[in-house]
């Protein structure tokens, strides 16, 4: 297995793992619903910070109904993102980095038209995934896509680092290239969702640091040396005398805005930068968008350190990647 699979087994690791308690803001809370987190755990619900009772999407037509039997569900207070998954399940945006690994294994390379014919007919597909909360990506793509654009087209200019989700499973997939060709790809396929030039400048400087770990770098190393603009090893040193919930919570936002949260992956990554599973738990319990950050963090340690076999046990995406193309 090769550092590039280790850090997809990684990525889906992180958000399965963090799922059950995906944007808890209050970590008090987080810590009397859920305990330590460093297992597999179901969601439930009363989801005490879920803000979906604010959020709506009304598809123009049917070429934009994604949400289906999970509209119900929208408007509603205290309903869990994540309420019908189950322990060791990933979330939506994981569950399409394990279609984006397929779809290129099958044709033996990236097609951007052909991931997303895959990826608009997953999404119309009743019952295709049970997760409740659809990013606001994809449904501003299937906004225009219901308005007749074509699907290169469709994608918007959103700011999440959950535009960095299907980069590990991506990168995995890919047969043997270089960095010029592996960031190109990376940046075209990111952009079809997310039309940000700083999710795309995130994507690519991830990419850069998975490329020196899979060459034998440091993950320290990689960060620093790589993550310039994101990152600042003396800043990361000072960090680490508070502890977590403090740096991704006061000093840095825990929230899915690039801006704070590529930096907060990249410092948990480095703080446990030989510890995948303390790392993982780290990043799960600072809560915020911890799945979306997670699949940075678990990508990154993955890569480094391998994924201990314990997690992978009972992750239930792997079932997904054995099912064939």
């Amino acid at each position: 297995m090769s550092r590039w699979d280790d850090a997809f087994l990684g990525s889906l690791v992180a958000d399965a793992l963090a799922m059950p308690v995906h944007w808890y803001y209050d970590r008090k809370a987080l810590r009397r619903d859920y305990g330590t987190v460093d297992r597999y755990l179901a969601p439930r619900n009363p989801h005490p910070d879920s803000i979906l009772w604010r959020s709506r999407y009304t598809p123009p037509n049917p070429r934009g109904a994604i949400l289906r039997e999970q509209a119900a569900y929208w408007g509603r207070r205290d309903v869990h993102y994540h309420q019908f998954l189950v322990a060791g399940e990933n979330t939506l945006n994981l569950r399409l980095a394990c279609e984006v690994y397929r779809v290129v294994r099958h044709f033996g390379g990236y097609d951007a038209d052909a991931w997303l014919g895959h990826y608009i007919t997953c999404m119309l597909t009743p019952g295709w995934h049970g997760d409740t909360y659809v990013e606001e990506c994809h449904r501003g793509f299937f906004t225009h896509y219901a308005h007749g654009r074509p699907p290169r087209e469709c994608g918007v200019e959103d700011g999440h680092i959950g535009g960095l989700a299907q980069v590990p499973a991506l990168l995995a997939a890919l047969p043997p290239t270089d960095l010029l060709d592996r960031s190109s790809i990376v940046a075209e396929h990111v952009r079809l969702t997310h039309r940000h030039h700083e999710v795309i400048r995130a994507a690519e400087t991830l990419v850069r640091i998975l490329h020196a770990i899979a060459g034998g770098t440091h993950l320290k190393d990689a960060i620093e040396r790589e993550g310039e603009g994101w990152f600042s090893a003396h800043q990361a040193q000072a960090w680490t005398r508070l502890t977590d919930d403090i740096v991704v919570g006061e000093e840095l936002s825990p929230a899915c805005y690039i801006g704070d949260a590529f930096p907060a992956a990249l410092y948990i990554a480095w703080k446990y930068a030989e510890d995948f599973s303390a790392g993982v738990e780290a990043n799960a319990m600072v809560g915020g968008d911890n799945c979306h950050r997670g699949a940075v963090v678990g990508a990154l340690l993955g890569a480094a350190n391998g994924v201990p076999k314990r997690w992978l046990a009972n992750l239930l995406s792997l079932e997904v990647l054995g099912a064939g193309s």
